[in-house]
Formats: C-alpha cells, sequence, structure tokens
C-alpha cells in the first residue's frame, strides 16, 4: 500500500517541526502549510525553507482564505494540525475550525490529526478554570470532526519531557534545579514522560494505520510511567547529588494561583491535574483507544534516565 501523503498545519511549532522531520524520515511525501500570516517572521521562513531542503514540499495558504485551505488539503490524503494550544506561548486552537470546513469540502482526506498531543481532553469535563479553556476549546475541535464525519485520530502524548523532566517539574524553569526541589503533595502520583520526538515518530506511525482510525491514541511506554519523585530519584543517581526536598499540599499549591498572571494559572491547574490527581494515569485504556508502544513495539523509545543524562 502506498504511503499516504501528508500535511503539516503548524509546522514550525514545538511539535510541529518534529512531526515534519518524522514524517520525512518515515517515508511520506510531506507537505507543509506556509501560510501568508508569516509577514515578517524569518525564523519562521527560514524554518519551512529547511524543510523544504529535507525534502518537504511547500504550500502558500491562509486561514484567511478557506478556498486556499481547500485547495492545499486536496493534495494530501492526511492533515496534521500541530497549532499552538499553551498559554504561554500562543492559544489558535479554535482556528482549527476553519481547517475542518476546508477538509469538509475537499472530502478526500482519509484522516485528520487535530492538535491534541497533550491530556485526553475527553476526560477533563471537570478541569479547573482558567486552565479548562484549553480542554473545552478541543472538545468543540472534535465535536466539529465527527459532526462533519471526517476519519480522524485522536494522539494524548501526556507530558512533553522538555518542559517536565529535566527541571524535576518545577514551574518556574526548564534546566535542572541546583538545590532544592519542591514535591507536588508526597510525590508519588504517576504521570508518563515521553520524548517529543518519540511524540513525532508514534504520530507518524499511527497515520496509515487502520487499527487507529477513528479512536483516541496513548502514548503511555510502560518505563516512561513514573512519578515526580522517580524522575528526581533518576536525576540525583546521574548527577550524584542529593537535593533537598520540600512538600506542598493540593490546597497550597492551588492558593498559589491567586497571584499570578492568567497563563501561569493555567499551568497551575494543569499541573494539579497531572501531579495530584494523576490524570494521566487514574484510568485503564479501553477499547475505543490504543496504546501506542504496544501497536508499535518496533519503537525504542527514549527512557527518561537517557533524556537527562543531556543535562549532565
Amino acid at each position: 500500500m502506498a504511503k499516504s501523503k501528508v500535511l503539516v498545519v503548524g509546522a514550525t511549532g514545538y511539535i510541529g517541526r518534529r512531526i515534519v522531520k518524522a514524517s520525512l524520515a518515515q517515508g511520506h511525501i510531506t507537505y507543509v502549510l506556509q501560510r501568508d500570516e508569516i509577514g515578517l517572521d524569518i525564523e519562521k521562513l527560514q524554518m519551512l525553507l529547511s524543510f523544504k531542503k529535507e525534502g518537504a514540499r511547500l504550500i502558500e495558504a491562509s486561514f484567511s482564505s478557506h478556498q486556499s485551505l481547500v485547495e492545499a488539503v486536496k493534495k494530501v490524503d492526511v492533515v496534521i494540525c500541530t497549532m499552538s494550544g499553551v498559554h504561554f506561548r500562543s492559544h489558535n486552537l479554535l482556528m482549527q475550525l476553519k481547517l475542518v470546513e476546508a477538509i469538509k469540502e475537499a472530502g478526500n482526506v482519509k484522516r485528520f490529526l487535530p492538535s491534541e498531543f497533550g491530556m485526553d481532553p475527553a476526560r477533563m469535563g471537570n478541569a479547573l478554570e482558567p486552565g479548562r479553556e484549553t480542554f473545552d476549546q478541543k472538545m468543540i475541535v472534535r465535536k466539529a470532526i465527527e459532526e462533519a464525519h471526517i476519519p480522524y485520530t485522536y494522539v494524548s502524548a501526556n507530558c512533553f519531557a522538555g518542559y517536565f523532566v529535566p527541571n524535576l517539574s518545577q514551574l518556574e524553569r526548564l534546566t535542572p534545579p541546583k538545590h532544592k526541589v519542591c514535591l507536588y503533595g508526597d510525590g508519588n502520583t504517576k504521570a508518563v514522560f515521553m520524548d517529543e520526538e518519540d511524540v513525532a515518530t508514534y504520530t507518524i506511525k499511527t497515520i496509515d494505520d487502520p487499527r487507529t482510525l477513528n479512536k483516541t491514541l496513548y502514548l503511555r511506554p510502560p518505563d516512561n510511567i513514573l512519578s515526580q519523585r522517580q524522575v528526581v530519584e533518576i536525576w540525583e543517581e546521574l548527577s550524584g547529588k542529593k537535593l533537598d526536598k520540600f512538600n506542598i499540599s493540593g490546597k497550597d499549591f492551588l492558593a498559589s494561583m491567586k497571584d499570578v498572571d492568567y497563563a501561569q494559572k493555567v499551568g497551575i491547574g494543569h499541573f494539579y491535574h497531572i501531579f495530584y490527581e494523576g490524570c494521566l494515569t487514574n484510568f485503564e485504556i479501553g477499547e475505543e483507544a490504543e496504546e501506542a508502544s504496544k501497536l508499535y513495539p518496533e519503537v525504542n523509545y527514549t527512557r527518561m534516565d537517557q533524556y537527562l543524562r543531556m543535562f549532565l
């Protein structure tokens, strides 16, 4: 069977650029949307040109021109959207509704992967304000996809290692703390941490797989199901340094939301669901979903001790 042709929307973003490379690496003809709205953003333009050098095909379109989106979509079999849904970068999730309309009109797309790649929004109906906005908007997009009868796969990638692992899940930094670390609750709630390159690899694996059609794909490889305390212990063993540990209760953690800006409030709410409620691991994956490492055992996914070695 011929490999699907892929269009990546949001290709210059944190996950998008990795999706492009994984798509090319796995032998797919890969198109990248070059949006007219790029304006004077030279770094984005240069990244797009670097994709072209690697073999991707650039296709111009604009979210303000429905017909240009339709024409772009008609060239491919699969559309993957990676537009940002985090408040400290940009937050464009509902722009995907224009993409849904274009896919519906084009009528040729065999699979659409909307911008998900985090917690499963279908499980976050009781999420805290203001962070629930992300989940609510993702569910609005899902509803539009399903009402348009567009074939889909939803990818739940859990915690991107870059944001959660080197910093030992400390909110205010990205690099390992030097002296002390805050543990959320007792630090023993399990989460799932994913190397971003692996997120891209698994995502591309799924696009031609009938087993994931109209399903959620959870990225939950067993060696990467870890508590915050376990991540801290891995770092201590690698670095040879013990950190001073202090705990913060769920009540006190939520109280810290009071004096911070909107984006930080969102982050605190999401951390609460992950590290206090265990929202990534407190359920079994049912028949309506699949788990990536079981479907694709050939992927030698990065373990978190390997990931942390970069920071020694």
